[in-house]
């Protein structure tokens, strides 16, 4: 039931200090503040970013029957990571021209359909070749969703609250990780690993139910597609390469830092995601069950890690929250990749900061990175530079992959840590954006 005041209460002396304090106070007030035309922006982009998750997790959790199935050996699956997350950089640069040129719904909506339509495809897949074309093309999608989801949401988010409105954004990544986590247990534990890969990949048909949803509620924030329409520079490669004059700063130093800052995060961070899986099952040799019991702690803290990363990137701004779990996340690679066989337990345990380090660093991208580029070319400069980091990140997948055989998957991980080291090195070219407005 509405507890908006009558139309006339809004015209008092008083009235409008009321209404800024109600939206301003409590545990959910980012989420009063953004309007119900913001909330349901809010309610689009975590819904695809959520699914856009589970389309990707749909792989690492099939890792080990796929190897299986088509005989491949560590560097082959590894292969299969760094091809989407390679592919992404192109689809996410295209779909963030296409968001500040035709709309960020418009583009919600057509990365939404690229995913699940070829992560179902992946399920038909005849052959190695043929799932490896299939999960690239699906990448294509991948890539474009949490840019264009972020920045619709961010043009709707208060100065004051966008950090945690973007973090809780972020924590849908958690929600859909942990779907998948789900779905795989039942279907794996049900099925032979034969069919059960595949039907975890036409699973990825979800989706489409929500764009139907998007199409018909979700629209863009009238004052950033106002200030949007009337720039001749919208959607331009080459303003964001743009470099600085004495009487313009330009773009081209805060394009390179943070494509750098964006590719030491995703770099330890898919890592992580793709390998963690296999380490569990292969060197700590646990059952589908006990692999799903042991990632709850992990994706347990991941989601709580977006939502405290959110918050700390608007109390202690954007630049010191990457620092502190850039730290954080490093350290805890370590510790985790060195438990001593045996020690299940505290493997257990220690999955939940690893999980909680590695995510809450990701809570400051989604505003960082809107606040560093323009109403114009935000698009372009959010999905240039985050999905080209992860395109160079995904190598870290493939080196891991190529290193377990002689090293071990646990040895290999640590390559994880050195990605972190990158980002905060790359901090130290990019300024602090926090409070600043968004037209």
């Amino acid at each position: 039931m509405s507890t908006t005041p009558p139309p006339q209460a809004l015209n008092t002396g008083t009235q409008p200090d009321t209404d800024e304090l109600t939206a301003d106070d409590g545990t959910l007030a980012w989420l009063r503040a953004l309007g119900p035309n913001g909330r349901r922006a809010f309610a689009g982009a975590f819904g695809g970013y959520a699914l856009d998750s589970y389309d990707y997790f749909t792989l690492p959790l099939s890792m080990v029957a796929l190897a299986a199935y088509f005989g491949l050996d560590s560097g082959q699956t590894g292969l299969f990571t760094t091809v989407t997350l390679v592919v992404s950089a192109v689809g996410g640069a295209l779909a963030g021209v296409f968001a500040d040129r035709v709309g960020r719904v418009k583009a919600l909506m057509i990365t939404v359909i690229t995913y699940a339509v070829f992560t179902v495809a992946c399920g038909f897949a005849p052959n190695y070749e043929t799932l490896l074309v299939f999960r690239a093309l699906q990448g294509l999608g991948f890539g474009g969703e949490w840019a264009v989801g972020a920045i619709l949401v961010a043009e709707y988010a208060s100065a004051k609250h966008r950090g945690r409105t973007l973090g809780a954004i972020q924590s849908s990544w958690a929600v859909g990780w942990a779907l998948a986590a789900v779905v795989y247990t039942l279907v794996f534990s049900f099925l032979g690993d034969d069919l059960a890969w595949r039907v975890m990949f036409w699973t990825g048909a979800l989706p489409a139910l929500l764009v139907i949803w998007v199409r018909r509620r979700v629209h863009d924030a009238p004052e950033a597609t106002a200030v949007r329409e009337q720039n001749s520079q919208k959607g331009s490669f080459a303003a964001i390469f743009k470099p600085g004059t004495a009487g313009a700063p330009g773009l081209l130093r805060t394009t390179v830092f943070a494509g750098l800052l964006s590719t030491g995060v995703q770099g330890g961070y898919y890592t992580l995601a793709t390998w963690v899986p296999t380490y569990l099952k292969t060197e700590r040799g646990l059952s589908v069950v006990g692999t799903g019991g042991y990632l709850t702690f992990l994706i347990s803290g991941a989601f709580l890690g977006y939502l405290t990363g959110g918050y700390l990137t608007d109390v202690l701004g954007r630049r010191r929250n990457i620092w502190l779990f850039a730290l954080l996340s490093a350290i805890c690679i370590l510790v985790y990749t060195h438990i001593p066989n045996g020690a299940n337990t505290l493997l257990l345990v220690l999955g939940f900061p690893l999980g909680f380090c590695m995510s809450a660093i990701f809570s400051g991208f989604g505003s960082y990175l809107s606040e560093l580029y323009p109403t114009a070319l935000r698009g372009t400069g959010q999905g240039f530079t985050y999905n080209t980091g992860r395109a160079v990140g995904a190598v870290f997948p493939t080196l891991v992959g190529f290193l377990a055989d002689s090293w071990g998957v646990g040895g290999a991980l640590v390559f994880g840590a050195i990605g972190y080291g990158i980002a905060a090195l790359a901090l130290l070219g990019l300024p602090e954006t926090r409070g600043k407005e968004l037209a």
